[in-house]
C-alpha cells in the first residue's frame, strides 16, 4: 500500500491543521493506520493509532485531548485533526499503517510538515 500525506502547513500557537493520509494500492479496511512525527533534532515518537475498525483510537499523552484521529474506509483515508496547536507540536508528520495481528508498521508515507509558530 501507498500512503500520501497531506494538509501540514504554518500556523500559530492554538490553531488547527487536519492531516490527511490517502492510502492507494490496496483497501485499508482491514489494517491499523497511525501517526508519527519528528520534529527536528529528536527521533520519531508516537502520536495516534486507530483500529482497522475504527473504533478503537490511542494517543501519546502530548497530544491527548487535543488530536483526533479518524478513518474513512470508503475514501481510503485517515484523518488527524489537529487543534489547540503548540509549538512543540512542530514537526514532520508521517501515516503508517500494519496489521491488526502484527507490531510493526510496514508502509511509510512520505510525511508532511507542521510548523507551529508562537
Amino acid at each position: 500500500v501507498q500512503l500520501q500525506a497531506s494538509g501540514g502547513g504554518l500556523v500559530q500557537a492554538g490553531g488547527s491543521l487536519r492531516l490527511s493520509c490517502a492510502a492507494s494500492g490496496r483497501a485499508i479496511s482491514n489494517v491499523h493506520m497511525g501517526w508519527f512525527r519528528q520534529a527536528p533534532g529528536k527521533e520519531r515518537e508516537f502520536v495516534s493509532r486507530i483500529s482497522w475498525t475504527g473504533g478503537s483510537t490511542l494517543y501519546a499523552d502530548s497530544v491527548k485531548g487535543r488530536f483526533t484521529i479518524s478513518r474513512d474506509n470508503a475514501r481510503n483515508t485517515v484523518y488527524l485533526q489537529m487543534n489547540s496547536l503548540k509549538p512543540e507540536d512542530t514537526a514532520v508528520y508521517y501515516c503508517a499503517a500494519r496489521a491488526p495481528t502484527g507490531s510493526i508498521w510496514s508502509f511509510w508515507g512520505q510525511g508532511t510538515l507542521v510548523t507551529v509558530s508562537s
